[in-house]
Protein backbone atom coordinates (compact mmCIF):
# COMPACT_ATOMS: atom_id res chain seq x y z
CA UNK A 1 0.00 0.00 0.00
CA UNK A 2 1.24 3.17 -0.88
CA UNK A 3 2.30 6.12 1.79
CA UNK A 4 -1.30 7.77 2.69
CA UNK A 5 -1.64 10.73 5.22
CA UNK A 6 -5.44 12.34 6.00
CA UNK A 7 -6.18 15.33 8.11
CA UNK A 8 -8.93 14.40 10.31
CA UNK A 9 -10.77 15.17 13.54
CA UNK A 10 -10.87 13.00 16.09
CA UNK A 11 -14.53 11.84 17.11
CA UNK A 12 -14.58 9.38 19.88
CA UNK A 13 -11.74 9.29 22.33
CA UNK A 14 -11.32 7.52 25.32
CA UNK A 15 -13.50 4.25 24.89
CA UNK A 16 -10.92 1.67 23.71
CA UNK A 17 -7.38 1.74 24.67
CA UNK A 18 -4.49 2.97 22.90
CA UNK A 19 -7.49 3.50 19.74
CA UNK A 20 -9.64 6.51 18.68
CA UNK A 21 -11.54 7.19 15.95
CA UNK A 22 -11.19 9.84 13.33
CA UNK A 23 -13.31 11.40 10.58
CA UNK A 24 -11.94 12.23 7.51
CA UNK A 25 -13.76 14.60 5.04
CA UNK A 26 -12.88 15.41 1.73
CA UNK A 27 -15.19 17.48 -1.13
CA UNK A 28 -16.36 15.99 -4.37
CA UNK A 29 -18.30 17.08 -7.17
CA UNK A 30 -21.47 15.67 -7.91
CA UNK A 31 -21.50 14.18 -11.80
CA UNK A 32 -24.57 15.58 -13.00
CA UNK A 33 -25.67 18.41 -10.88
CA UNK A 34 -21.93 20.14 -10.42
CA UNK A 35 -22.18 20.86 -6.90
CA UNK A 36 -19.83 20.17 -4.40
CA UNK A 37 -20.66 17.39 -1.81
CA UNK A 38 -18.93 16.45 1.43
CA UNK A 39 -17.90 12.94 1.89
CA UNK A 40 -16.28 11.16 4.64
CA UNK A 41 -15.25 8.41 6.10
CA UNK A 42 -13.86 7.29 9.73
CA UNK A 43 -10.68 5.10 10.65
CA UNK A 44 -9.56 3.67 13.85
CA UNK A 45 -6.27 4.96 14.71
CA UNK A 46 -3.28 3.89 16.83
CA UNK A 47 -2.42 6.48 19.63
CA UNK A 48 0.25 4.72 21.65
CA UNK A 49 -0.01 7.25 24.41
CA UNK A 50 -3.71 8.03 25.19
CA UNK A 51 -2.88 11.44 24.32
CA UNK A 52 -5.62 12.81 21.54
CA UNK A 53 -9.24 13.72 22.97
CA UNK A 54 -12.40 14.45 21.24
CA UNK A 55 -11.87 17.48 18.45
CA UNK A 56 -8.54 17.46 17.82
CA UNK A 57 -6.85 18.00 15.04
CA UNK A 58 -4.67 15.31 13.42
CA UNK A 59 -2.41 14.09 10.41
CA UNK A 60 -2.78 10.05 10.06
CA UNK A 61 -0.69 8.02 8.31
CA UNK A 62 -1.06 4.13 7.10
CA UNK A 63 1.04 1.64 8.67
CA UNK A 64 1.43 -1.95 8.80
CA UNK A 65 -2.19 -3.18 11.00
CA UNK A 66 -2.04 -2.86 14.76
CA UNK A 67 -5.18 -4.94 15.11
CA UNK A 68 -8.25 -6.37 12.74
CA UNK A 69 -9.78 -2.67 12.05
CA UNK A 70 -6.53 -0.29 12.83
CA UNK A 71 -4.46 0.67 9.48
CA UNK A 72 -3.51 3.99 10.73
CA UNK A 73 -1.53 5.47 13.60
CA UNK A 74 -1.05 9.30 14.64
CA UNK A 75 1.57 10.69 13.24
CA UNK A 76 1.08 14.63 14.44
CA UNK A 77 -1.51 16.70 16.21
CA UNK A 78 -2.36 19.87 14.19
CA UNK A 79 -4.98 21.39 17.04
CA UNK A 80 -5.92 20.58 20.43
CA UNK A 81 -9.23 22.75 21.72
CA UNK A 82 -8.69 20.98 25.12
CA UNK A 83 -4.53 21.93 25.43
CA UNK A 84 -5.11 25.40 24.25
CA UNK A 85 -7.86 26.18 27.06
CA UNK A 86 -5.19 24.77 29.64
CA UNK A 87 -2.82 26.86 28.28
CA UNK A 88 -4.76 29.84 27.95
CA UNK A 89 -6.44 29.37 31.54
CA UNK A 90 -2.57 29.10 32.84
CA UNK A 91 -1.50 32.27 31.09
CA UNK A 92 -4.39 34.03 32.80
CA UNK A 93 -3.52 32.35 36.57
CA UNK A 94 -0.04 33.62 35.56
CA UNK A 95 -0.93 37.17 34.32
CA UNK A 96 -3.12 37.18 37.86
CA UNK A 97 -1.04 36.23 40.11
CA UNK A 98 1.69 39.17 39.60
CA UNK A 99 -0.63 41.25 40.22
CA UNK A 100 -2.24 39.99 43.48
CA UNK A 101 0.87 39.51 44.78
CA UNK A 102 1.72 43.09 44.32
CA UNK A 103 -1.46 44.79 45.95
CA UNK A 104 -1.01 43.09 49.27
CA UNK A 105 2.59 44.65 49.16
CA UNK A 106 1.78 48.42 48.18
CA UNK A 107 -1.03 48.69 50.29
CA UNK A 108 1.17 47.42 53.33
CA UNK A 109 3.50 50.65 52.11
CA UNK A 110 0.56 53.12 52.22
CA UNK A 111 -0.27 52.00 55.78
Amino acid sequence: MPPMAFNGIVTKAGFMNKTVTVTVSRWVMHKLTGKRIERSKKYLVHDENNVLRQHDQVVIRNCPPKSALKRFTLEKILKSPETERESARARRIQEASPSLSQTPSSSAQTH
